[in-house]
C-alpha cells in the first residue's frame, strides 16, 4: 500500500486563468483515493490532465504527473491511447451519456476490449462475460443484445465500470461516478468499487463532492479548494480532525457523520493485503 502508483505535480490555467496551482497528489498502489471539493474546484480538470483529455488549445499544462515510471504530460497522443483503457481507465458521471446509444452493448464491450487486446472471437467472449460477472451483471446474449435506453441507469453505470475493468488497469479514475444515481444504487456501486478494488489490486481516485461517500470507501482523502489540495491524509483522520478551515466549513455544512460510517484505515489495508 506504501508504493507510489501516481504522482502528479502540476499546474493548470485555460487563457491565462490559473484552475490547478502547483497541486500535489500521491496515488498509491491498490489505494482508494478519495478527492473532494466543491463544484468548479479543478476536480475534473484533474482527472482530465491525468488522462491527457484537456484541450490544448485551450488549456496549458505544466508540471508532471509521474504513472508507472513516465511523465503523462511528456507522452505523445499515440502513447496516451495505449495507456487509455488498458493502464488508466475512466468513468463518468451520466452512464446513458457515455455509453453509445445506437450500439447494443456487446458491440460496445467488444470495441473495449479489441482496443487493447489481439485474440481470437471466444477470447473476447469469456473477457466480456468476466467483467459482466464482475459487476454483477447478466453475460447472456438477451442482455448483451440490448442498448442502453433498454437498462436502468444503475445497470448502465456497472456497463460503464466493466468496460473500464475489462483490461484490469492499473489506476481506475471515478468522475462523480455515483452522483447520477439514487441512494439505494449509489450504496451498490460504492460497494462495488471496493470489492472490484480488493479482487483486481486496482487503484481508485475517487472523485466527489459526496464527504458521506467518500467517508464509506476511502483509505485518504485529498481536499481540493481554489485549485489547491489544502488537506491529504487518512480518511478517519481527515474527517474526525480536520486542520483546513476549508475541511471544517465542508464538515459542518454536512449532517454529522458516526464514526461507524468511516472507513477504519486498518480494515481497508487487510482487506486489500
Amino acid at each position: 500500500m506504501n508504493d507510489i502508483l501516481l504522482s502528479a505535480r502540476l499546474s493548470v490555467c485555460y487563457a491565462g486563468k490559473a484552475v490547478l496551482r502547483n497541486v500535489e497528489l500521491d496515488v498509491r498502489a491498490g489505494e482508494i483515493l478519495g478527492l473532494v471539493g466543491q463544484s468548479g474546484s479543478g476536480k475534473s480538470t484533474l482527472a482530465m490532465a491525468i488522462l491527457g483529455l484537456l484541450d490544448k488549445k485551450r488549456a496549458r499544462c505544466t508540471g508532471s504527473i509521474e504513472f508507472q515510471g513516465r511523465d503523462l504530460l511528456r507522452l505523445r497522443e499515440r502513447e496516451l491511447r495505449d495507456l487509455r483503457g488498458r493502464e488508466l481507465a475512466l468513468v463518468l458521471q451520466s452512464p446513458l451519456s457515455s455509453l453509445n446509444p445506437a450500439l447494443r452493448i456487446q458491440t460496445q464491450l467488444r470495441e473495449a476490449w479489441r482496443a487493447h487486446a489481439a485474440g481470437k472471437r471466444e477470447q473476447c467472449e469469456r473477457a466480456m462475460a468476466a467483467a459482466l460477472t464482475s459487476v454483477s451483471l447478466p453475460s447472456d446474449e438477451e442482455f448483451l443484445r440490448k442498448y442502453p435506453s433498454e437498462m436502468s441507469v444503475g445497470q448502465a453505470q456497472r456497463v460503464l465500470i466493466a468496460m473500464a475493468v475489462m483490461h484490469r488497469p492499473a489506476l481506475l479514475i471515478a468522475d462523480e461516478a455515483t452522483s447520477a444515481l439514487d441512494v439505494i444504487t449509489q450504496s451498490e456501486i460504492l460497494a462495488l468499487f471496493r470489492q472490484l478494488s480488493q479482487e483486481t489490486g486496482s487503484a481508485l481516485l475517487y472523485i466527489s463532492h459526496d464527504l458521506a461517500s467518500v467517508a464509506g470507501i476511502c483509505d485518504r482523502v485529498a481536499i481540493l479548494h481554489e485549485g489547491n489540495i489544502v488537506e491529504c491524509d487518512e480518511t478517519r483522520s481527515v474527517l474526525l480532525r480536520p486542520q483546513h478551515e476549508y475541511t471544517r466549513r465542508l464538515m459542518a455544512a454536512m449532517p454529522k457523520l458516526p464514526e461507524s460510517a468511516i472507513l477504519h484505515p486498518s480494515k481497508s489495508a487487510a482487506a486489500s493485503a
